[in-house]
C-alpha cells in the first residue's frame, strides 16, 4: 500500500496519544496527510470491549475476541481505506497491545501474536518505554483495570519481546514531551525519506 503505517505502543501513561497528536501536527506541517487511529475503536466491538471492561465483566479470553473482531473491523474500515490513499496513519495503539497486555493477564502472548499475523504489518512501530511506577505516577484515570506495579512491569517486559518481530524504535518515555517528539521524528525521517 502507498501509505505509511506507524503504530505507536506503551504501557497505560507512556505518553502515546500525546505523541500521536504531536506527530500529527509536525508531519502535516511538512506537507503529509495523517490521520490519527486508535484500538480499541469506537466501533462495535471496541465500545462492547470498552464497556464490558469498564464493568469488570470480562474473562481474558473474551478480551482477547473483542480485540481481534475490533481489530478486524479496523483493518477494513479504516486501515486499508486511509493507506490506500497513501495518508500517513498513527495508531495508538496495536495488536503488541494485545499480545502485551492479554499475555500478562495469563494467556500465551506468542500464540496471540502469531493469530493477529494477519493483520497488516505496521511500517515503524514506536515504543514509549517508561517504568509502571513512573507511569501510574502519571495517571489520574478511573478505570483500574491494568494499573498495578507488577501487572505493567509484566506487560512492559512483554512488549520489548513482541516488538523485535517488527521495525521498531525504542523511546525513553521519561524524557520531556518535546525530546520524545524530537527522537520520534528522527526515526521517522530516515523511514520517509528512504
Amino acid at each position: 500500500m502507498p501509505g505509511f503505517f506507524i503504530v505507536i505502543e506503551g504501557i497505560d501513561g507512556a505518553g502515546k496519544t500525546t505523541l500521536s497528536f504531536n506527530l500529527k501536527k509536525e508531519l502535516e506541517k511538512r506537507g503529509y496527510s495523517v490521520l490519527i487511529t486508535s484500538e480499541p475503536t469506537q466501533g462495535k466491538y471496541g465500545r462492547e470491549l470498552i464497556r464490558k471492561i469498564k464493568n469488570g465483566a470480562i474473562t481474558p479470553e473474551e478480551e482477547l475476541e473483542l480485540f481481534f473482531k475490533d481489530r478486524k473491523e479496523h483493518v477494513e474500515k479504516v486501515l486499508r481505506p486511509a493507506l490506500s490513499e497513501g495518508k500517513i496513519v498513527i495508531c495508538d495503539r496495536y495488536f503488541y497491545s494485545t499480545c502485551a497486555y492479554q499475555g500478562a493477564r495469563g494467556l500465551d502472548y506468542r500464540k496471540i501474536c502469531r493469530m493477529n499475523g494477519i493483520f497488516p504489518e505496521p511500517d515503524l512501530v514506536i515504543l514509549l518505554d517508561l517504568p509502571p511506577e513512573q507511569a501510574l505516577g502519571r495517571k489520574e484515570r478511573k478505570e483500574r483495570h491494568f494499573e498495578r506495579e507488577d501487572f505493567l512491569q509484566r506487560v512492559r517486559e512483554i512488549y520489548l519481546e513482541v516488538i523485535k518481530s517488527s521495525d521498531y524504535e525504542i523511546i525513553d518515555a521519561s524524557l520531556p514531551r518535546e525530546e520524545v517528539l524530537r527522537r520520534a521524528l528522527k526515526c521517522l525521517e530516515k523511514y520517509l525519506k528512504g
